[in-house]
């Protein structure tokens, strides 16, 4: 097929030129396992020419469940190569998840990661008949070993079959408010996201770059930039706090993507004075908001090292970046409370729901526009259309615009309680509860009140050995935001739950108090 003198970029070419500026760089390294960006290239090619033979091609549906390998993010390089859909299934879902992901989404074809999911892949296999092919990426499962099977074949140079409007992913939203959405992401979505990466986030001279959160969601779509840098990529199969203060003084990390709990759980940890963490130059961090409290903590312990991306999977990754300079607690205290400013490239306004601009200081919802913006939802025209309204994509956040234009993120639409008539967002109520010496997290939600319609509800996690009452904290929520979003009640509670991206689930949450099985501590 011809292009034009106008054609961008493919997926597929950004991993061809990074394999060949990186060469004997090393790209990945997982436990005692390092590749060159050499190696994975000739590997890259041994498995495109088995799937080739195997008869996949251009458009095929195809999906991965695998802990973080570097073989998991090559068949996801294969499908750029190839011009294939990818569906990245995360690794803690349940069966009946990825079975919806796999049906809703038409993969035929499933690659494993045999080790921790062999049953899981036979079970589907044998629940889904749409699902014609299981590949292993190694032994030890029902399907074809088809890294085995591609080491059957001579390396031969890479080329793209691909189209920089094909679908190249669908990434499944959290699924925190009913079913998951795949969201189509074309390479032009992809390209321009690696490309902001690399021009607004402060990455290291040097990359080395740890994984600890899984390469199906927001780390995964991280690598093609740590590639393009001739970064390393050193992944791990899960996060743990002590295995991360050793990985980081081993493997002479200098860059890493943490979401805000697993940063409380690093500052709790009895190991940290003692962590060599002195490589360490950017650790980003997203998905959920951040404590302004706790991040000014971080930045006593770990330095001036923080940075915050948000996006979301409908504009990934980069809708906005607090960069580390920003991060001044004696010059900016306040924009420790926000999500950054808009990133060069995608266009970002606060509207209401006529699509009008709000004023400077009043709350609106984020709304973008420009090539980050998925191409929609799949098979789900109705959802598509209410997300795309008067020419904007709405992300259903609500946020602050000030006067420099950072931006600050006052909760979701769908989260915000209303009490009495008033307008509550808990963002602003937990960021007043974590400024508790007593308290490590909070979460506050709305729970149904015979008086106010929706009463606020805290519910706290106390760092350990600390004690604070409920009343205290009531009244010190009072005391900086008024009567209206001082909670009603507070329970205490040794964790609050998370979705598998780390992000506190308030779904979850609400579930115990609108049943009507909790008791409130007053």
């Amino acid at each position: 097929m011809l292009g034009t003198p106008y054609e961008g970029c493919t997926c597929a070419d950004l991993v061809i030129r990074a394999i060949r500026r990186g060469g004997e760089r090393v790209a990945f390294v997982l436990d005692d396992r390092s590749i060159t960006y050499r190696a994975f290239g000739e590997s890259l090619s041994r498995l495109v020419q088995a799937l080739e033979a195997r008869g996949l091609r251009r458009g095929d549906a195809i999906a991965t469940l695998s802990s973080n390998r570097p073989e998991a993010f090559m068949v996801t390089a294969a499908a750029y190569l190839m011009g294939m859909r990818v569906t990245w299934m995360h690794p803690l879902a349940s069966e009946d998840d990825h079975a919806y992901l796999l049906e809703d989404s038409g993969v035929e074809t499933l690659f494993v990661d045999p080790g921790p999911f062999a049953a899981r892949a036979a079970a589907l296999a044998a629940r889904l008949p749409g699902l014609g092919r299981v590949y292993g990426l190694g032994p030890g499962c029902d399907g074809e070993d088809i890294l085995a099977a591609g080491a059957a074949f001579d390396p031969m140079p890479l080329v793209s079959r691909a189209h920089v409007d094909d679908v190249c992913t669908l990434i499944y939203t959290g699924g925190t408010t009913g079913r998951s959405k795949g969201v189509m992401h074309t390479h032009r979505v992809h390209v321009t996201m690696a490309m902001t990466e690399l021009a607004e986030w402060d990455w290291p001279e040097e990359v080395r770059f740890l994984a600890m959160t899984p390469i199906s969601h927001a780390t995964g779509a991280m690598i093609l930039a740590v590639m393009l840098r001739s970064g390393t990529f050193v992944m791990d199969r899960g996060f743990d706090p002590q295995r991360f203060f050793d990985t980081v003084e081993r493997q002479r990390i200098t860059c890493t993507f943490l979401v805000p709990t697993m940063v409380y759980v690093l500052l709790d940890h009895p190991g940290l004075p003692q962590a060599d963490l002195s490589s360490l130059r950017t650790i980003i961090y997203g998905a959920s908001p951040m404590s302004p409290a706790r991040l000014i903590e971080g930045i006593e312990r770990f330095g001036p090292v923080f940075m915050q991306l948000y996006g979301q999977s409908e504009v990934p990754n980069c809708i906005t970046v607090l960069r580390r300079d920003d991060h001044d607690p004696v010059a900016h205290p306040e924009r420790l409370a926000s999500c950054g400013a808009p990133v060069a490239g995608l266009q970002v306004k606060l509207l209401d729901e006529d699509g009008h601009e709000v004023p400077e200081g009043e709350v609106g919802e984020i709304c973008c526009r420009g090539p980050l913006v998925m191409a929609g939802y799949w098979n789900k025209p109705e959802e598509t259309a209410r997300a795309f309204r008067h020419g904007w994509l709405y992300t259903g956040d609500l946020a602050r615009r000030d006067a420099d234009g950072f931006l600050y993120i006052v909760d979701r639409s769908k989260d915000m309680i209303i009490s009495g008539g008033f307008n509550v967002f808990p963002r602003e109520v937990e960021d007043v509860l974590t400024r508790h010496p007593a308290v490590a997290a909070a979460a506050v939600i709305g729970v149904p009140d015979p008086k106010w319609g929706e009463a606020v509800k805290a519910v706290v996690v106390c760092r350990a050995g600390a004690e604070v009452s409920a009343e205290a904290l009531i009244a010190m929520v009072r005391d900086a935001k008024g009567v209206v979003h001082a909670p009603k009640s507070v329970d205490f509670t040794d964790d609050l739950p998370v979705t598998g991206l780390g992000k506190p689930d308030k779904k979850v949450l609400r579930a115990r108090y609108w049943g009507g099985a909790a008791r409130a501590v007053n």
